[in-house]
């Protein structure tokens, strides 16, 4: 994805959240439910307000951040290298907050659904991303798995991203079991692999580092 297009797709969902909101403002109670706990119970309010344009403004700011981020990176040049796949990601994550922000949305105008299992398959196809962009990724200071072997020489940092986008997408197909247990199983299916993978590619980064050494 060119950098023109996630600026307007960005820029298309931005506006829908904050219209959304405005539409949906005098529909709500004072008190909006926000957070749901790993049994699907509601336990967790926001004034409308705040639960109405949060998300909207959240979007904006990671937006901005996102854009921002990479104009300040030390290796810029390499960020160019793989710019579809960082543009991408961005859009993959704001579309997910967007969608976790209609979903909150469509709870509190009354429709009843279990949320935690509304959640499972769009986090599994973001992980999926994640997975997909890992491998062509190359050093930069603000994306990616970045540790100081990583860092510190450019094959390491290739050959832990090749792994981490196998486990991510590993990870991704995992937590879609979670689609067939209880919310309170499901949980464990989503986050373990994921964490797992993190965790994993840490050290994976650490044992080529042992294998290779500084490439200064």
């Amino acid at each position: 994805m060119n950098t023109k297009t996630s600026y307007i797709v960005i820029a298309i969902i931005t506006l829908l959240s904050f219209a959304i909101g405005f539409y949906l403002y005098p529909l709500l109670p004072a008190q909006i439910a926000s957070h749901w706990g790993l049994s699907g119970e509601v336990n967790g309010y926001l004034s409308k307000s705040w639960g109405l344009f949060l998300m909207p403004f959240l979007i904006v700011f990671l937006s901005i951040l996102f854009f921002w981020l990479p104009k300040i990176d030390p290796l810029k040049e390499n960020v160019k290298a793989f710019q579809k796949y960082y543009n991408a990601t961005i859009v993959g994550i704001i579309f997910f907050l967007f969608y976790i922000h209609l979903l909150t949305l469509a709870w509190n105008i009354g429709y009843v659904f279990d949320m935690g299992k509304m959640i499972v398959l769009p986090l599994a196809i973001l992980w999926y991303g994640l997975g997909t962009a890992l491998p062509h990724i190359k050093q930069n200071w603000f994306m990616g798995i970045r540790t100081p072997w990583t860092m510190a020489n450019p094959k390491v940092w290739d050959e832990t991203h090749l792994w981490s986008g196998k486990a991510f997408r590993y990870s991704a197909i995992i937590s879609l079991i979670g689609l067939f247990l209880p919310s309170y199983l499901m949980f464990w299916f989503l986050i373990i692999p994921i964490m797992a993978s993190a965790f994993g590619s840490v050290i994976y980064s650490y044992l080529l580092f042992k294998k290779y050494g500084n490439s200064k």
